[in-house]
This record gives structure tokens, sequence and C-alpha cells, in this order.
């Protein structure tokens, strides 16, 4: 038995608890006494304060009421109008999870329902939020874990044991460094090793979409060890940040993938479309779907500011970075107080239609590792009112001309972005009501924003709340559910908005419109987001107007006469509030390190750090390794 938990155990009579164990960083007990489960006269929070670690006590699978006698007292207990949809046992943490349209309802005043459901159930409730829009990949990721529950038992207790159990290298002496893998000078495959004489944890791992020749991070690199590594840390859902994870586990990592719950769907999403991408253009996928269910069952899932141990010497803290749903900074609290370094991962700092603006107020702070998507000095966007006008502009005239609008997009963050937008247009009577059809996964990551209002800007989350104010679920957006489908709304008569992924048309539905809509003036095409180096999508912004498609066994020549246009509705932020950032972060960071952005861009915002802020900034190349301290 670890320390802490034998620590623990001295402040508790000795009948009373039947089983100890760990959940990651969190400390369980299991009590097979019904009283002390729900009266212990507050000795657990004694615990806590004292240790200050999250000490939980549950009732032991024993004294659990039979499954299905609970189910129906919590059907009786749960008004009808909380909007019950389903109730799932994990037997093996005593826990009972209750999906509700209204979980404040199931909660109840001060949560007086779940104290109910407690009390005469003896199974420890857990209410989540059912979908406005239904998500079967949701539904699919909570069977993946209930399924495997008593696994997920065994492996959060074994992440607990590397944490609690004391050093394993073997402390020599005190340093950090972190080593580039990918993203260095570069937009994509974003991956950083933090080493510390205990520690190896992965910042990001992601696969670069538009370019076959530097596709993957560069972990043959000789200080990577696969065996070797603790923790993954995935700021957000793009593939160019957690695109590579499943192939951690197809080499055999079964050590914790930590990132916000809905950064854990989302990204299952993407990767699974990248398979299906990959299989589609008849190249092998990298990884297959058992690697992606593995990388699920291995996720630990943590709320914003949320403080967890991942390693002896490493505490971790995600903070909102505001760039898509569930985006997060992550602060690392090394040693004991030896160093503290957030890694920003892609951040807005600005509010958005979508999210409120990342966070800049950390406990401490040394070392910054920030992006430079757009951090060149002539990368300054226009205000979001000029291009929300550019939008509307370019769809009434081709409506006017009767021409079809294609905008590519992101299945995650800016696709919903527009989205909120289009409906604004409408709905303020600012553009005619068009139908919009949504292609690719866009309708599913749409599903499981309305499953996460908590992470969205307070505008956005009021009318989640409410049905009938719900942007997402307006009547002009209608779903794609095939080729079929694809084809009438080709060849169909009028106008119509296509949202369709991929955002670069590297693939995916969207370079599936562009071939047969691509050849009539009357339709457009609107760029919206980064367009990567050697995607298609950037060589039609440079002026290119033919291009080469498969057509079944032959090749067909596209000439481009589409109207084509750009509007920056990005997810990422510009010059200016990159500077703007790092000015208003709290404490100021005395290292910067710039990274994510081609390389002219990186070292033109670490020169412009250095100049205003009179800080050391740093821009490293792949695989170079800086020593932090």
């Amino acid at each position: 038995m670890s320390d802490i938990i034998k620590e623990v155990m001295k402040h508790l009579p000795d009948d009373k608890i039947s089983d100890a164990g760990f959940e990651g960083a969190n400390i369980v007990l299991y009590t097979k006494d019904q009283d002390f489960f729900l009266n212990n006269n507050g000795m657990i929070k004694e615990i806590v304060d004292a240790i200050k670690k999250r000490v939980e006590l549950r009732p032991d699978p024993s004294i659990c009421m039979d499954m299905e006698k609970a189910e129906k007292e919590i059907k009786q207990i749960v008004p009808k109008e909380a909007g019950l949809a389903n109730v799932i046992f994990d037997p093996q943490r005593s826990m009972v999870i209750i999906e509700a349209e209204k979980p404040g309802l199931a909660i109840g005043k001060q949560g007086s329902i779940l104290r109910d459901i407690r009390n005469k159930t003896f199974w420890v409730p857990l209410i989540k939020r059912t979908p406005a829009i239904r998500s079967k990949l949701i539904e699919n990721i909570r069977a993946v874990l209930y399924q495997n529950s008593e696994y997920r038992r065994k492996f959060l207790d074994k992440t607990g044991h590397r944490i609690y159990d004391g050093w394993i290298r073997g402390k020599k002496n005190e340093w950090i460094r972190v080593s580039c893998f990918g993203g260095g000078r570069q937009v994509g495959r974003s991956c950083f090793l933090l080493q510390t004489p205990e520690s190896r944890i992965l910042l990001d791992c992601g696969v670069n979409v538009a370019s076959d020749e530097e596709a993957y991070p560069l972990l043959e690199s000789p200080e990577f060890d696969i065996n070797e590594l603790d923790a993954v840390i995935i700021t957000h859902s793009h593939l160019d940040h957690a695109g590579f994870v499943p192939y951690l586990f197809k080499f055999g990592y079964r050590g914790p993938v930590y990132c916000t719950a809905p950064t854990r769907d989302v990204m299952s999403l993407l990767l699974l479309d990248y398979v299906k991408i990959m299989r589609n253009e008849g190249k092998e996928p990298i990884f297959e779907q058992d690697d992606i269910k593995e990388m699920v069952k291995h996720t630990i899932t943590l709320d914003y500011e949320e403080v967890t141990d991942v390693t002896p010497d490493v505490r971790i803290t995600l903070y909102n970075a505001g760039h898509i749903l569930g985006s997060s900074m992550v602060h690392l609290h090394i040693g004991n107080g030896l160093h503290n370094l957030v890694y920003t991962g892609d951040l807005k700092y600005g509010r958005t239609a979508l999210l409120e603006p990342a966070a800049t107020v950390f406990p401490r702070l040394e070392t910054l590792m920030i992006e430079a998507t757009y951090g060149g000095k002539d990368n300054v966007m226009p205000p979001q009112r000029e291009a929300d006008d550019v939008l509307r502009d370019n769809i009434v005239e081709t409506v006017k001309r009767k021409g079809k609008v294609l905008i590519p997009v992101l299945g995650s963050g800016r696709a919903q972005e527009v989205m909120i937008l289009i409906e604004n247009l409408v709905r303020t009577g600012k553009i005619d009501k068009v139908p919009v059809y949504i292609d690719g996964m866009v309708w599913d990551v749409t599903a499981i924003h309305t499953a996460y209002p908590e992470f969205l800007n307070n505008t956005i989350r009021k009318q989640i709340f409410h049905k009938d104010q719900n942007p997402f679920l307006s009547e002009i957006f209608k779903r794609v559910g095939s080729q079929k489908e694809r084809m009438q709304i080709i060849e169909e008569e009028g106008s119509c908005i296509i949202l369709a992924t991929s955002g670069m048309l590297v693939g995916g539905p969207s370079v599936e419109y562009l071939k047969h809509l691509g050849d009539n003036p009357k339709n457009s095409l609107i760029f919206t987001c980064y367009q990567g180096e050697g995607s298609l999508g950037k060589r039609i912004q440079r002026g290119e107007r033919e291009f080469a498609f498969k057509k079944g066994a032959t090749q067909e020549i596209l000439q481009l006469k589409i109207e084509v246009s750009r509007i920056e509705i990005t997810a990422h932020s510009d010059r200016k509030q990159l500077m703007n950032f790092v000015y208003r972060c709290n404490p100021k960071p005395k290292k910067v390190i710039v990274n994510h952005g081609e390389n002219s861009r990186c070292l033109d915002l670490a020169s412009s750090l250095h100049k205003q802020n009179r800080i050391e900034t740093v821009s490293p190349r792949n695989l170079e390794a800086i020593r932090i301290k």
C-alpha cells in the first residue's frame, strides 16, 4: 500500500474501510458500512484539508442496491421535467450515470435529489447532460468506458501508484528540458517531450495532414523511448495536435492521456474520420479503430482549473485556450516549486461567437510556450464585424446569381463558428433563408458542442439551455448522410450553402463538391480557415486554377471557374492578440518559446516579444532541445 493511503487510513476507524485505491491522482475509499457512507461526520473533509488531495468515499459494491431495482427507484426519484434519458451503471466503481435533458432538475436544490438517490440506492449518482442533438459517438465512448469498467479501475489505480509511490529514476539533480519533435517553425504535427530527472511527458502528438514528406512527429529521436513515457497531455482535438496519439498505443503505450472531456470526444471522432479518409484514398492507415478505442480507455478527463498530479514531480492544470470546444492551455508545476511552464497549444485571446477568450492569470509562471500561426508582422486580422459583413456579401451575391456557396471547414471549431454566423444572418433577415447543408463530421462535432455547453461562452450556453433558441437546431441546417444525397444537392436547381470537411481541401467531401461545382462561375468557394503548405486549398489561394482529379481509373482535368474568396474567421490569435496575450499574462513569463508557425512568423514574433517585454525568447527547430532550468 502506498504511503499516502497509509496516512489517510490513520485518520479513519479500522473497521470502516473495505478497500482503498487510486483513480489517477484521486484517492478512493470503499466502505461496507451504510451509515458511515451516508454520514462520516466530516472525517473525509478533514483528511482532504490535511493532505490537500482529492479523497472520495464510495459504497462497497456489495452494499449497492440491485441494479434493476435501483434503476426503478431512480426513475421514481428524478422528476419527469428533468427529461431522464438514460441510466447506466458502473458497478466496479459503485457509480450510476444519469443522463438528463435538464441536469439542474435532476440534481435538485442544493443536491437534494442526488442525496435522495444515495440514501435509497447506495449508488453514487453522476449527472450528465443529454446532447440536444443525439451523438452516436458520445454514446459509443461512454459504452467503451462502461464495458471496460474493471480494466479502467486497475489502470487508474496503476496511474495513481506511479504518482504516489515515489521516484523510480533517482533524483540526482534538478533540470528541465523540452525537445521539439514537431511544430518547430512549422504548422502541423505539434509534439514536445518534457523531461525532468524523473518524468517523461509528451505535450501534444499530432500529424501534418497537408504534407506527406513531413507528416509525423520525429519520435525516432534518441531521447524518446515509448517504454519510459509517463503521460501524454493533449491541448485540443485538431489532428495537428492529437492525430498521432493512437499510434503510441499501437506500439505498446498504456499510460494516461490527459485532456478535457470534449477534447476526448471530438479527438476520437476526428481520428476515426482520419482512418476512413486514408482508406478512401487507397492508403494504409497508420493505426486502426482498436488503437483509438485503446486511447479512449486510457484517457483521463479534467475540467478547466482542476489540479492533478501526473508524475511524482509534475502537477498540471488546464486553462481555457479560447481556440475550439474544450481546448486548453497546460500549466505545469514542476518539482516542489522548481519551475512553472505554460504550454498554450493553439489559443484565441478574444471572445468569439462560441467561446470566451483565453485565460491569462496563472498561479505562477516562468516559461511560456506560445503558438505563432498568425505571428508575423502582417498577420493582423480585420475586426470580426468586418469579416461577418464580407461573408454576408459573398453569400448574398452568390444567391442573387442562383449559385451555390461551398465553404470548406475544419470539422471542429471553425464549422460551428460559421454555422452560428449564418444562423444569425438568417434570423436577423440579413440574408435570405436558403438551405445550409452540413457534410462530413461537422454534424457529429456540433452534437458534441450541445453536450458540453459549460465549455461555451455565456450567450451560446443560455441559448442551448432553451431548445427553441438553440442556433444549432435551426431548421435551415440539413444533414447530408450519403453520396446519393451529395449528388442531389449538386444537381438540384437553386442556391444553397454547403459546409463540408476537410477545410484544407485535402480529401473529404469538400473536394467532392469542388470537382462538381468548380467549373461554374455562378458558384462561390469561400475559405474561412488556415490553409497548410502543400494543401490544395493553399494552391488555390495562390492562384492555381487547373487541377487533375482521379475519376475511376482515369484522371480528369478541372478548370476552376468558381469565384474564390478568403475570409479569416480564425480560431487563432492574430499578431496583435498574441502580443497582447503575453503582455497580459499574470505573472509575466521570464522566457518565451515560440512554436507552431511558419519559419518567418515564429522568428518575427520571438523578436517582437523580446523587444517589447525585455524577456528571453527562442524559436526552436524540430529536433532541437531547450534546457529550461
